[in-house]
């Protein structure tokens, strides 16, 4: 009687198995299908995770969190340079690319908090060299590119650089003159020509 039991359990976990890997195969389909009425069929979280990133996220190294012996070993490590750097927009478009001044604060490799200290290596997975755009002047010049493109170069996701680009355009709003102050600087300046 034990062994029919036993059986019987044994087909009923088969079955469940079965059931659980039919259920994870069509939650992989699911982001793949179309529904025929015009919507867009529902995805789990788990599949729109898995399509998210595909790149390791940025690694931050906080300044004060480093040991007085870290900070003596890459200091021997990474001893000063002598060379030269550009000091104008026009010699450094005339540099070799990747451009090998990490440290430049537009150069896309690492940022450094001036206020902590600490630096934000974007691409942890990548060296400086292997990167295919170095600076972030160049990608400038280009002219204008989607938040895709930009979040792809950035190591970030395209909400972020919407975001980011608000936060830029507010501070641009607020550090210009807003149109009745520059109407009546025009006003005064031709009451001045006037007299």
């Amino acid at each position: 009687m034990s062994d029919d039991n036993d059986n019987q359990d044994d087909l009923l976990q088969d079955e469940l198995v079965g059931e659980e890997s039919e259920a994870d195969s069509e939650l992989e389909d699911a982001g793949d299908e179309v529904s025929t009425d015009g919507e867009a069929p529902e995805v789990s979280r788990k599949i729109r995770r898995r399509r998210r990133r595909t790149r390791p996220r940025s690694k931050t190294i906080a300044m004060k969190r480093l040991t007085r012996e870290e900070l003596r070993v890459g200091a021997l490590m990474y001893p000063p340079v002598d060379i030269p750097r550009p000091t104008s927009r026009a010699e450094c478009k005339e540099e070799m690319r990747p451009c090998p001044w990490v440290a430049c604060k537009h150069h896309l490799y690492l940022d450094i908090n001036p206020e902590t200290g600490s630096i934000k290596i974007n691409f942890p997975d990548l060296e400086p060299w292997e990167l295919k755009h170095t600076c972030a002047l160049d990608v400038a010049e280009r002219g204008g590119i989607t938040l895709e493109e930009v979040g792809e170069i950035m190591n970030l996701t395209r909400e972020r650089i919407r975001q980011v680009e608000v936060r830029g355009l507010l501070k641009l709003k607020m550090g210009s003159p807003s149109p009745d102050e520059l109407g009546a600087e025009l006003l005064a300046a031709k009451a001045a020509n006037q007299n």
